[in-house]
């Protein structure tokens, strides 16, 4: 619970702040070019994604609980950095430095990992899923209120407290002792042996954010579109998924996240596939919310199978590397996501995110469902 609620006071942070983005350039940094505002919200993303296999290996070699102190100290030096900068290029740095020493989440994780294993780590990795999504809720709301007073840039010099408040109440967990529950991990055998590769649950995950995510830039001026959704209501959908997915992650991990079957992910990516494809085609508020309850199961379902496959693949030794992958896979996704979905509206119209979103995700329940067939029969024979 210490780990997790750390990893929220910094996610709050840096994923509340993106939205003021705008605001920091014109009014703070004097700069009026909106493009900016795009590429400024994906430069995090970017280097954490080139970062976090390097901060995983390094994790492995020297210390989780180290490594986690790293990120959180990264960060609120990072937000203090972006806190004093006075034009666009000190804060492209800021920004960057974010990205690079930040990694709080696969540091959380690989930490967590040193704990607990198999369903257990499942279960932590979901409401760890959840603390980023609480973030992700709450934050804007939170921070718009003091932005109507404080100057947006400035917020960054009071968040750079809330890393720093994590690292020294983490400094005072215990270091796990090496290998302590390595020792009591069962021998690789048919029943217990990873249903997927390492390399085949990143590429999962790439596929599982890239499909979500490509929904997300473009679905408020989207639902405004169909004529009957006012800009309140569009937000207020667009938060739904999340919402749910805090609202049942937990009910739903004790009941299907024991131990993940074959078919289990096949089916939350078609589900996936379905709510991304109604949303494509509805033209009524009423189908909009249906399909965005759907999305919001099939995203709960979909992360509750994938840590699954990922605390089937990890132990205490490897963990730092494990999630480090699994963190840039996951950035590389959003940032493809972006520059895809950037390119698929501008060619075919604001729907088309949500088909490329449901192509991937059908493409990617077909590979595993021939993939578990492949087994299946490898097993028999």
């Amino acid at each position: 619970m210490v780990v997790m609620f750390c990893h929220f006071i910094a996610a709050f942070a840096a994923l509340g702040m993106p939205p003021f983005f705008a605001l920091i350039l014109s009014k703070s940094l004097h700069n009026s070019n909106a493009y900016l505002v795009g590429w400024f919200y994906v430069v995090p993303t970017f280097f954490t994604a080139l970062s976090s296999p390097w901060w995983g290996a390094f994790a492995d070699r020297i210390g989780k609980k180290i490594s986690l102190l790293r990120a959180q100290l990264g960060l609120s030096a990072s937000f203090l950095l972006a806190g004093y900068s006075n034009d666009t290029g000190l804060f492209f740095l800021a920004l960057a430095l974010q990205g690079i020493l930040g990694g709080t989440f696969a540091a959380s994780n690989a930490y967590l990992a040193t704990l607990s294993s198999g369903p257990a780590l499942a279960r932590s990795l979901t409401l760890m899923q959840g603390s980023a999504r609480a973030a992700l809720v709450v934050a804007p709301a939170v921070l718009g209120l003091f932005a109507a007073s404080v100057s947006p840039i400035e917020l960054y010099r009071y968040l750079a407290l809330l890393p720093l408040a994590a690292a020294l109440l983490l400094w005072l967990l215990p270091e796990p002792a090496k290998t302590a529950h390595d020792d009591y991990r069962p021998k690789s055998t048919a029943a217990n042996r990873p249903l997927l590769s390492a390399n085949n649950v990143y590429l999962l995950q790439f596929a599982f954010v890239f499909a979500t995510v490509a929904t997300f830039p473009y679905f408020i001026p989207y639902a405004q579109g169909l004529g009957s959704v006012s800009i309140e209501q569009a937000g207020l959908l667009f938060g739904v998924p999340n919402l749910l997915y805090l609202a049942t992650a937990g009910i739903l991990t004790g009941r299907f996240g024991q131990r993940v079957s074959p078919a289990g992910p096949v089916w939350m990516f078609l589900l996936m596939a379905v709510a991304l494809l109604g949303q494509a085609q509805t033209q009524s508020l009423s189908g909009l919310i249906l399909w965005r309850l759907l999305m919001g199961l099939a995203m709960t379902g979909g992360f509750i199978v994938l840590h699954a496959l990922v605390a089937a693949l990890v132990h205490e030794n490897n963990a730092g590397r494990t999630f480090g992958w699994l963190e840039s896979g996951s950035k590389w996704g959003a940032v493809a996501a972006g520059l895809a979905a950037g390119a698929m509206v501008d060619g075919f119209g604001p729907h088309a995110p949500f088909l490329l979103g449901a192509g991937i995700m059908t493409v990617a329940a077909a590979w595993l469902a021939i993939s578990n067939f492949c087994r299946h029969c490898t097993e028999n024979i």
